[in-house]
This record gives C-alpha cells, structure tokens and sequence, in this order.
C-alpha cells in the first residue's frame, strides 16, 4: 500500500519550490522569445494599456504547455544536484532506499502536471489560441498612430502619400508639406503644395483635419467623357489657409473570428477528430470531381468494352492519326504555325489548370495534416513532462551540481535537442515529407531512450560522467600505450630478494626468446582463424604475470638506477595482438561488418609489432637490471651479507 513518508514529503517540497520559480523563468524566457515575431505588430499602433494586457496574457496562456517540460527539467536537476552536492542523496541511498523509490512522490506529481498539461491544451489552450490570433489580426488591420516622419513620404494615410520638409514637436506645425492625393487613381491625382500646416485628429478617431498656409492646389479634371480626348484640363488653385478633411480611422476594431475559430489550434480534441471525418469527406469529393473533369475533357479517352471494340478503338485511332497528319502537311507555313500556335497555348491552359487543381488539393491535405499534428501534439507536449522529468532526476543524482550553473546548461541542451527534432519533424509532416505519426513522434523516440539510460545507470549508481573512464576506452580503442611511474617509496617494510628476482628475470629473458623464435608477430595472422575461431595468447600472459611480479618486488628498492629501469618496462597488452574481443560472438559479428572488421584487423596488426617492439624492450631492461643487480652483489658487505649503499 503507498503510504506517504516523511521523505516524500521532503522532496516534493524540494522540487515544488523550485519549480515554480523555474516555472515562471521559463514562461518569461518562452514569452520574450515569442514576442520578438510580433514585435512589428505593437510598435507604432497607439495601442491602449488595455490591448496589450490581453495580448500578454493570452500568450501566456498559449505558452504555459510549452514552459511546463522545460520547467520539470531544470526544477529535478536543481532540485537532485541540490541533494547529491549537500550529500544528502548518498544518506538516502546509505538507508538502502533506491532512486526510484526516492522518486516515487515526484513521479505522481509529474503525471498529475502532464494531465493537467493535457487538460490546458484540450480545454483552455483552443480558445486562448483563437482570442490571441483574433487579437493580433485586429492589431495587424489598426491603422498606425499618426506620427509623419521628416523628409520621406509617409502612407500610414489611406489614399494620400505626404511629404513634409520639417516639423516642429513643441507647436505641432509641419513645414514644407507636399501632399498626393490618389482618390480617383494615379491619372487623378492631386498635388497640394504649402508652406505650413498642422493636422489634428477628430475626438471619434474617424477623420483627420488638415489645416494648410499659403499654398496652391493642382488636380486633373479628367472624367469618363473625357476619356478619349488627346488634352486633359486640370484645375489650379491658390489659397492662403484651407481646410482638409482625410479619412483616417485610429480606433482598435476586434476582428471577425469566424475563420480563426476553424483552424486546428483553436480546437479540442474531441472537435478535431469529429472535423477530420468531414475534412476528409469534403477532400475525397474533391479529388473525385477533379478526375472525373480531367478523365472527361483533358485526357478523354473512350473506353472498349469487349474485345472487338479494343480492336474497333485502336484502328479508329490510327486512321484518324493518319488523317490528321495528311491534313496538316497540306497545310501553308502560316497555318501550321497557327495551328501548333493553338495546341501550345491550349496545352498551357491545361497544364496551369492541373497546377492550380495540384495546390489546391495539397492545401486541402495539408490541412488534414495540420489536424492530425495538432491531436497528436496535446499528447507528446504532456508526455514530454514526464520524460524531461527521468532525464533531468538522473542527471542531477549523477553530476551532484545544484544552483543555476551546470544544470541550466544541460537543460538548454536537452530543449534544444528536443526543440530541433521536434520542430524538424512537425515541419516534415505539415509538408508531406515525413508521414505525420513519424514526424511528431520523432523527438519523443530520440529521447524516452536517453530518460531510460540515464535512470538506469542514476538507480545502479554507475558511473556516466566519469572522464577517466572514457580516456581509457579511448586509449583502449585506438591502442594508445600508457607509461609506467614507479617512484621511491617513503616506507618498505620488506626490502626486494635481488637473487631470485635476477633469476627470475633470466628466465623470463629466456622465454621470451623462445617465444619470439616460435612466433613470426611480422607475418600478417588468418582473418579466418582471427574472427571465426576462439583462442588466446596464454603464453605471453603467463610471461606478462610473471614479470609483473618481479616489478612489484624490485619496487620496494632503494636504489634509484634500478627504479629508473623498471619505469623502462612497456605496459604490455596481452589480448589485443589476437582477437578483437574476449567474446566470441561479438569478433564474429565485427568480421561480418566489414568496414569495422578491417579497422579491428589492422589494429591487431599494429599490436603484434607493438608486442614485438615490447619484448625487445624487456629483454634490454632485463639486461640491464641483471647487471645492476650483479654490481650490487659484488660489493656487498662480506660481514653482514647486506648490499652496501651504491651512489
């Protein structure tokens, strides 16, 4: 029975409080970001304090599933980085209590978050998305504030192109004014010249009142009586002040949202599912029709019924060819041109008309694929928090760095990898590239193996981050050598037997002559014999063995010329010269892969001349601790049988 313990109540506290905190950081990050595509939208619209409050506050809504993962991800590091840094996590496992059952509180309120995930996208998300586009369409149709610039022409004015040389923003007085007015077209325009003027908006926003100084009017007089006529009047006008009233409409009007309202973001799930059936209802009697017309007019063909009429049909065809060719090679130069004239033009018309259908009927599948994307993104959104969750809970219990530092790093890293194939694929699947189920599922895929991986080493303890480990595959992998470092020891408590130890190292000299002598290591081994057949080097592994006792044993000496020859002694691999893998099944499986078949094969060769470079290496270092040892034994002390201190 799941009984709640003070541990539990413990990490939920811990994780609650960061991840509100994390919660609100993200949504402000998610909303900064968004605001950057509208930024054109809101500036210079004279937009009310009122507007922009529902413009943020629907697009946070809008955000709230996205900023929900991201959240969880970086709340579980902090939160477990927290517990591994203060040592509080080892005290946990110490008690015998796993990772998972650590977890088991957290795992409950991350599900419970994802419901409610759902739940906002299903209920709450559709029509916070349709009043923000209703919105931002009503923001977009807002004629801009009147704020005319100096020195270019300003046509935030409907029908009129202003032009004014200089203002002045204490007084409002506009200098040097040049005005187009285009109401009846550009061969009806009007040019207003003045040396000053001042424009003020009316108290309903409807029209603006243009007050001119000193100024003259030109206009065409041009009508549709007039249309034929080779010279056109126009009329001139000089004033001292006049009056103009431009229309001008700079109140905030909300948009219609009935085509809004039929988009896939606007809709529940329920809704979606329901209008795929007619979507695609709808599609089908559309591609019917389509081919019916193209079956019928374009490419009509009549189609035999029985056997004799497919013999009746071809031979009608062929005569019918034949006589058309006689009667156009009857024909003068200028009708076949025209003619063939007639066939290209008529074989355009089609060929655009089959274009224009082609669209239409990918828009028409493109937006059952809009629904398909957007039912199947209210799932992996809300199962997202949880695989963000065993991705970011692992990774905190394994790296042990609370804060804001490390585990906002790997947490953007995390996003963004999430985000490329989340975007990539929903941009595949909305272009019929990738089929829709692929496409959405792609970024989920990627990474419910890597929450997977990263819980089971994080539960076993293994070690993931640990560099050394991955320098010595490393070194392992392309065979790099490592050098030995025997140094003098502060303590030895039994000083090195130099007699046995220089008997030892001839016969350790001697075998490894004879085993240079019974194996060729320059002769290229049998590829067969390599992948195919199970078999080690005992041999050299007992040498190898053997050795390592005599150095562990000279290492307790004092005298520093033998200390500097046992670091001579190479590190020897005693596998790597004969197969690949101590596995069989994994050597078979590597010869059958070619490529990195013959990676491994090289490689085995490189380590039989290394091998072979090595024993050299260790019949001189022999030699020459032989002959230190025997100096050594000439002039011990003949009293005491004790080797006197050589310098």
């Amino acid at each position: 029975m799941f009984r709640i313990k003070k541990l539990d109540i413990f990490i939920v506290k811990q994780f609650g409080l960061l991840f509100v905190g994390t919660f609100f950081i993200c949504q402000f990050v998610l909303m900064m970001q968004f605001l950057w595509r509208y930024v054109d939208e809101l500036i210079g619209k004279g937009l009310s304090m009122e507007v922009l409050a529902q413009f943020f506050w629907y697009m946070g809504l809008m955000l709230i599933p996205q900023a929900l993962p991201l959240a969880i991800l970086l709340s579980s590091l902090i939160s477990f980085g927290n517990l591994g840094e203060s040592s509080e996590l080892t005290a946990i496992k110490a008690a015998g209590i796993s990772l998972i059952q650590t977890c088991r509180s957290l795992i409950v309120s991350v599900v419970l978050i994802a419901c409610c995930s759902y739940f906002f996208q299903d209920v709450i998300g559709p029509e916070a998305n349709k009043s923000f586009r209703q919105l931002l369409l009503s923001m977009k149709q807002k004629s801009p504030e009147l704020e005319i610039p100096e020195g270019i022409f300003y046509d935030g004015i409907p029908g009129s192109n202003i032009y004014v040389q200089k203002k002045d923003l204490k007084t409002g007085m506009l200098y040097g004014v040049m005005i187009y007015r285009m109401n009846g077209g550009y061969e009806d325009a009007a040019i207003i010249l003045a040396d000053s003027g001042m424009m003020q908006s009316t108290e309903e926003k409807k029209h603006l009142l243009l007050t001119l100084h000193s100024g003259e009017w030109f206009e065409n007089m041009r009508s549709q009586d007039m249309a034929g006529s080779a010279s056109v009047p126009y009329r001139r006008e000089t004033f001292a002040t006049k009056r103009i009233v431009l229309d001008f409409d700079g109140g905030f009007n909300m948009a219609d949202a009935a085509g809004i309202s039929s988009s896939a973001q606007a809709k529940s799930m329920k809704r979606i599912l329901h209008d795929l059936d007619s979507i695609r209802i709808y599609n089908d009697s559309v591609g019917h029709a389509f081919y019916n017309d193209a079956k019928n007019t374009t490419f009509f063909i009549p189609q035999p019924h029985t056997a004799e009429d497919s013999v009746k049909l071809a031979k009608a065809i062929a005569d019918d060819k034949t006589e058309l060719d006689s009667i156009f090679q009857k024909m003068s130069i200028d009708d076949k041109q025209a003619v063939v004239k007639e066939a290209m033009n008529t074989v355009r018309m089609k060929t655009s008309e089959m274009e224009m259908k082609g669209d239409y009927s990918f828009d028409l599948n493109k937006n059952v694929r809009t629904h398909q994307i957007e039912a199947i993104n209210k799932i992996t959104l809300s199962l997202s928090c949880i695989i963000f969750f065993f991705i970011g809970a692992p990774l905190g219990a394994i790296i042990r760095k609370g804060g804001l530092g490390l585990p906002v790093i790997i947490s953007v890293l995390v996003f963004i990898i999430y985000y490329i194939f989340e975007n990539s694929g929903m941009r595949m699947a909305r272009n019929d590239i990738w089929t829709v189920w692929f496409g959405k599922l792609i970024s989920t895929a990627v990474l419910t193996p890597v929450a997977v991986f990263f819980t089971y080493k994080a539960n076993n303890d293994s070690v993931v981050f640990n560099a050394d480990l991955y320098i010595n595959m490393i070194h392992t992998i392309f065979g790099i050598r490592t050098k030995r470092n025997i140094s003098k020891k502060e303590v030895i408590i039994n000083d090195p037997d130099y007699t046995v130890d220089a008997t030892r190292l001839e016969e350790i000299s001697n075998k490894v002559a004879r085993y240079s002598a019974e194996h060729n290591l320059l002769k290229a081994p049998n590829p067969i014999r390599v992948f195919f057949h199970e078999g080690d080097d005992q041999q050299i592994k007992n040498i190898n063995a053997e050795l390592e006792e005599v150095i562990e044993d000279l290492s307790n000496t004092k005298d520093n010329v033998i200390l500097n020859e046992l670091n001579n002694y190479p590190v020897m691999a005693t596998h790597a010269h004969t197969r690949p893998f101590r596995n069989k099944w994994l050597n078979v499986a590597t010869g059958i892969t070619i490529p990195l078949g013959i990676f491994f094969y090289l490689r085995m060769c490189r380590f039989r001349l290394r091998l072979m470079r090595d024993l050299k290496a260790v019949l001189r270092t022999n030699s020459a601790i032989k002959e230190r040892i025997g100096k050594m034994e000439a002039q011990a002390d003949p009293s005491t049988g004790k080797n006197s201190k050589i310098n």
